[in-house]
C-alpha cells in the first residue's frame, strides 16, 4: 500500500506529513537498537525471581519468549519500511522547498510547533512582515509543499 493513501486529502495530508516528519526520523535512528534488544530478550536465558513467590514453569515458556520476539521483530521491520518509504516520498519535495519556506512551514506544523498566535509573531517578525503577511507565506508555502507532495491540486 502506498504512503500516499496515508495522506489522502492533500493539503492536510501535507500538514500531517510535516508533522510525521520528527518520528519518522526517530524510527529509521533508532529500529536498529530496538531490534538488537528484542534479540537480545529473545535469546537470553531468564534468570529466577528472587521475590520468595511461588510461581509455576511453563514447558513453552522458551517457545513463547522466541515467538513473541519474532513478533516485536516483524513489527519494527515494518514499522522501518514505512518510515523508509515516507522519506523517500517526502524528503525530495521537503529538499525543493526554498530554505524561507522551509522555515516557515517548520515553524508553524513542525515539532516543537505550540500553535496560536505567537507561531505567527515569530513568523513576522523573522522576516520584518506584517502578520497577514506572514499567514499568506505560510500558505504559499504549503501549496508549495502540497503540489510538490502530490502533483497539481
Amino acid at each position: 500500500m502506498s504512503i500516499i493513501w496515508k495522506y489522502l486529502d492533500k493539503r492536510t495530508g501535507a500538514i500531517e506529513a510535516i508533522k510525521d516528519y520528527g518520528s519518522m526520523r526517530f524510527i529509521i535512528n533508532h529500529t536498529d537498537k530496538e531490534i538488537r534488544t528484542a534479540y537480545d530478550k529473545m535469546i537470553g536465558v531468564s534468570s529466577s525471581r528472587l521475590d520468595g513467590m511461588p510461581h509455576t514453569c511453563s514447558p513453552k515458556a522458551v517457545e513463547d519468549r522466541i515467538i513473541k520476539g519474532i513478533e516485536e521483530i516483524d513489527v519494527l521491520k515494518e514499522r522501518y519500511r514505512q518510515a523508509m518509504e515516507y522519506m523517500k516520498w517526502f524528503e525530495p519535495a521537503w529538499e525543493q522547498l526554498s530554505e524561507d519556506e522551509r522555515y516557515v512551514l517548520n515553524t508553524f506544523y513542525g515539532v516543537d510547533n505550540e500553535y496560536g498566535r505567537n507561531i505567527i509573531y515569530r513568523i513576522a517578525e523573522h522576516f520584518h512582515i506584517e502578520q497577514s503577511s506572514a499567514y499568506n507565506k505560510k500558505n504559499r508555502a504549503l501549496n508549495h509543499l502540497t503540489v510538490l507532495l502530490f502533483g497539481k491540486s
